[in-house]
C-alpha cells in the first residue's frame, strides 16, 4: 500500500510517555499523558496517528495533550510499529487487525481498559479520533468495540468495512464503495454483539483531498446516520469559520473544508502547530471535536477574530463562478458555497 503521509515530523516537546500493557496481539506501542493533578473519573481521549507519523508527532500537530491539560482528561496514543507496517499505517484493511478480539483492534482495546483501570478514569467517557489510516482505524474501533466509546471523530478517514485487503484499500481511497446507508450500518452491526446505544461521531474531510476521496465522508455519514436512525437529508447546514458544517443533533456531525487537502485542520493560534498533514485552516478540529463530545467549551479557546462571510473572498473566488463585476448577496454566496462543499463530499445530488 502506498504511503500517503511520507514525511515525518519529530516529537520534540510532546508530554506523551511510553507505557506497558497486555495483552498485545497487534504488537503496538502505547503512549499516554495524564495531566498533573487529574482527578479520578476523568475522561479519556484516544488519538491515532496517520501513516508516516508517530504518536508524539501527531500530538504536537493536533494539540490533544495541550487540550487535555486545559480541559482535564487523559490521552492515550497508540503507535504503529514498522515491523507491522513499513509505512507505520494502522492496518485498517487487514481482517486480522479489524476483527473484535484480534490483532491491532484488540491491542487498542486492551490499552483503553488498562488506562481506565490504572488511572481510575470514567469508562463512560472514552472517545477516539484519528487521521487518515488512523481515522479508518478509529472507524474500526467504533464498530468492533462500540461499548467502549462514547464518541469518535474521523478525520480524512474511511468507513468501517470498506476494505478487507490492500487492493480494496487502494480502491476505496480513490472512491468509497457504493452502498446504501443500511448496508453500511449492517457492516457495523455485524462487527459485534452490541445493540446500542451507539457512539456519537464527528466527521472531518477536505473537499480537495486527493489521497482519500471526500466521498468517504459521505459513506461514514451514511453508516452512522443509519445506526442512529437519522435521515441524511435532515442535517442542518451552516458555515463555521470557513467550513461547511452539517449537524444531525447531538449524535452526528460532518465538516467539509472547502479548500483543504489531506490532513488534520488546525488553528495554531489556539492549538497545535503546522506539520506534514497537519494543516493551518483557521479552525481547530481538536477543539471543535472536544466540544462536540462535551469535554470543553469554545469559550476556552484563545480569543481571535471570527471568520465572517466577507472574509471568504478567496474561497468565493475559487469556488463560485460568476460574470465579471457581478456581486452576489452574502446569503446566496453562503448557500452556493455550502452546495459546492456538499457536492464535493457526495452529500448533495440535485
Amino acid at each position: 500500500m502506498p504511503n500517503p503521509l511520507k514525511a515525518r515530523f519529530s516529537p520534540v516537546t510532546s508530554p506523551l510517555a511510553e507505557g506497558d500493557f497486555e495483552p498485545n496481539p497487534g504488537n503496538l506501542r502505547m503512549f499516554h499523558h495524564v495531566p498533573r493533578g487529574l482527578k479520578p473519573g476523568a475522561p479519556l481521549v484516544v488519538t491515532l496517528h496517520g501513516c508516516g507519523q508517530t504518536a508524539s508527532g501527531y500530538d504536537l500537530g493536533a494539540g490533544w495533550c495541550a487540550l487535555a491539560d486545559q480541559a482535564g482528561f487523559a490521552v492515550l496514543a497508540p503507535e504503529q510499529k514498522p515491523a507491522n507496517n513499513p509505512n507505520t499505517c494502522f492496518d485498517w484493511f487487514n481482517p486480522e487487525d479489524i476483527t473484535r478480539d484480534s490483532g491491532e483492534a484488540a491491542s487498542i482495546a486492551a490499552m483503553v481498559r488498562h488506562m481506565i483501570e490504572a488511572h481510575r478514569l470514567d469508562a463512560g467517557r472514552v472517545f477516539i479520533t484519528g487521521l487518515s489510516a488512523g481515522g479508518a482505524m478509529a472507524s474500526v474501533m467504533l464498530a468492533t468495540y462500540p461499548e467502549l466509546f462514547a464518541g469518535g471523530a474521523i478525520v480524512a478517514g474511511l468507513p468501517y468495512g470498506a476494505a478487507r485487503n490492500v487492493r480494496d484499500a487502494l480502491e476505496c481511497m480513490r472512491s468509497a464503495p457504493q452502498l446504501t446507508p443500511s448496508q453500511w450500518g449492517d457492516l457495523v452491526r455485524a462487527a459485534s454483539n452490541h445493540k446500542g446505544p451507539w457512539p456519537k461521531v464527528s466527521i472531518w474531510h477536505g473537499a480537495l483531498d486527493t489521497t482519500v476521496n471526500a466521498n468517504n465522508a459521505q459513506a461514514i455519514a451514511a453508516q452512522w446516520a443509519d445506526l442512529h436512525g437519522l435521515s441524511l437529508s435532515a442535517a442542518k447546514q451552516e458555515l463555521i469559520d470557513g467550513a461547511v458544517h452539517l449537524g444531525w443533533g447531538e449524535k452526528l456531525e460532518a465538516y467539509s473544508l472547502l479548500t483543504l487537502g489531506h490532513g488534520t485542520p488546525i488553528d495554531s493560534r489556539d492549538l497545535g502547530q503546522p506539520a506534514p498533514f497537519i494543516i493551518e485552516a483557521g479552525i481547530s478540529s481538536s477543539r471543535r471535536v472536544a466540544q462536540f463530545w462535551g469535554l470543553t467549551s469554545l469559550a476556552d479557546a484563545v480569543p481571535r477574530q471570527k471568520t465572517s462571510f466577507s472574509a471568504l473572498a478567496d474561497i468565493e473566488a475559487a469556488l463560485l463562478p460568476r460574470r465579471s463585476g457581478e456581486q452576489l448577496p452574502l446569503k446566496i454566496k453562503a448557500e452556493q458555497l455550502i452546495v459546492r462543499a456538499l457536492k464535493a463530499a457526495g452529500l448533495y445530488r440535485r
